[in-house]
């Protein structure tokens, strides 16, 4: 990543483009409740206290991949939904927390802290819900990913940030826009696409606008308006 910087301050790009790596949860432990979260032992002071010194020196952002999918249960699906719910609760804070994204995000935001990097700004590389799973999950279908990403839009778009960001805006970035046919593991992991591999839509989150592009057979199709949804809002 450094080599990459210098190469980009060589061309004087560096202040057009930022370099930065995303993050899966995993680098995290003792995650619930958020005020008590932190970066894995021998992650924290070798790999990630010099990444994020990097980072704040060249004003790019930490890139984590949140998925509250891979973290809820049955009784945890409208906490991880946006839906309505009775909220996690965190004794240390005093702050209550009505989603798992929030409760993820601040989570990243406490172990950052912990290092002294509360001021880098944090970005969400990936995040989505598949449309189709084996037969064993549970909310796992078109309505529910569609409900996922709608709320998750919307929260986003709201600039109310997360109990511990307050009106703090995330950029964000759904995963994924196509199914992966090819791709292994269970039949979730092939279902996240907000489109079908002929650019039909599973389903509409709201970032679809209809456009004429067979004028013989007057049909509508859907404009892919971005190849990654930036909602940057």
């Amino acid at each position: 990543m450094q080599s990459l910087h210098t190469a980009l301050v060589s061309a004087s790009l560096h202040r057009r483009i930022q370099i930065s790596t995303p993050h899966s949860l995993g680098i995290l432990t003792n995650s619930t409740p958020p005020s008590s979260a932190k970066f894995r032992r021998g992650y924290d002071a070798q790999v990630l206290k010099p990444l994020l010194s990097f980072l704040r020196s060249t004003s790019s952002p930490f890139v984590v991949n949140p998925y509250p999918f891979f973290g809820y249960s049955i009784e945890t699906l409208d906490f991880a939904l946006f839906r309505p719910n009775p909220g996690l609760y965190d004794q240390h804070t005093k702050l209550l927390y009505t989603n798992m994204l929030d409760a993820q995000l601040d989570s990243v935001y406490s172990a950052m802290d912990k290092l002294g990097f509360s001021d880098v700004e944090i970005v969400i590389g990936e995040i989505g819900w598949p449309s189709e799973g084996d037969i064993d999950q549970i909310g796992v279908d078109v309505d529910t990913a569609s409900e996922f990403n709608k709320n998750l839009v919307a929260r986003v778009d709201s600039g109310t940030g997360t109990p511990l960001m307050p009106n703090r805006t995330f950029e964000t970035y759904i995963f994924a826009l196509f199914n992966e046919n090819l791709k292994s593991g269970p039949t979730s992991e092939r279902n996240f696409g907000i489109f079908r591999s002929d650019l039909t839509p599973i389903y509409d989150i709201g970032i679809l606008r209809p456009t004429v592009i067979n004028h013989r057979r007057n049909s509508q199709h859907y404009l892919v308006s971005y190849m990654l949804t930036n909602l940057f809002l």
